[in-house]
């Protein structure tokens, strides 16, 4: 069979949730006839019967931030520090060794909309898979959001990963995480009950927090982890280069080498 890629990254596009409110991207695609004057503009006398067809060149307009679609956080995004105290760095400034190393599938699928991952769920899961947690390994989770994409509950379905689950990971030597959900952490509707409830303010953001202590990234929006096996695979998540960003897009993929 060869070398398998597997698409985990989901499209930019207009029209389905994957955003809340007020934060989804817009793309204006301007068709090749909408840009013979862009093209003629370029060459003084041309005439637009003399392009192929009277055609210009196909472009989009995109209005977005660097948290739509699949896309990896720096530790930038989580806080203006980590390593317990020094300079958060930003997506420019990643080590791209970070960006291709082995994957690992944590699968939380069935837990409940809003239900944080502990630490024990962790170990429980490695357990699970049989799989020993080493230093660099991307470790993806199957939160159960990847299933509500293309719905309007997208962004309200899932689960997240705690503080401990986070810290967990990041103390074995994990440096790049992902998720298929709208956020590392429990969807905020299901934690802006808990906190209402409670007062406690260190449930916001928690397992994002984490970064403060032991500075990470993670991958957000992604798809289709349902088709991954729990190990055996490489990930490739480099992001786009953006001076001093809190985050970069990225066509993350899965690589699966044929074994015979």
């Amino acid at each position: 069979m060869g070398r398998q890629i597997i698409d985990i990254s989901m499209p930019l596009e207009n029209d389905v949730v994957s955003d809340p409110p007020g934060f989804s991207p817009e793309i204006e695609y301007l068709k090749h006839a909408d840009t013979a004057e862009s093209v003629k503009s370029f060459f003084p006398g041309l005439e637009t019967d003399q392009l192929p067809g009277g055609e210009g060149w196909a472009i989009e307009r995109i209005n977005l931030t660097t948290h739509n679609g699949t896309h990896l956080d720096a530790p930038y995004h989580f806080h203006s520090t980590m390593d317990k105290g020094k300079r958060a760095i930003t997506i420019d400034e990643v080590p791209l060794d970070w960006g291709f190393n082995p994957g690992v599938k944590l699968d939380f699928s069935e837990r409940a909309d809003g239900y944080v991952v502990t630490a024990d769920d962790v170990e429980a899961e490695l357990k699970r898979i049989d799989h020993d947690l080493k230093p660099m390994e991307i470790v993806l989770v199957n939160t159960g959001a990847g299933r509500a994409y293309g719905t309007d509950h997208y962004v309200s379905t899932g689960c997240g990963m705690g503080r401990e689950a986070t810290l967990y990971l990041l103390e074995r030597g994990v440096r790049v995480t992902g998720t298929d959900a709208w956020s590392w952490d429990a969807p905020f509707v299901h934690t802006k009950d808990k906190f209402e409830e409670t007062g406690d303010e260190s449930l916001i953001w928690e397992g994002h927090r984490a970064g403060m202590e032991i500075g990470y990234c993670h991958l957000e929006k992604l798809h289709n982890l349902e088709s991954l096996p729990a190990d055996g695979f490489q990930v490739s998540c480099f992001p786009v280069k953006i001076k001093a960003a809190s985050a970069g897009w990225t066509r993350a993929v899965a690589i699966i080498e044929d074994q015979d």
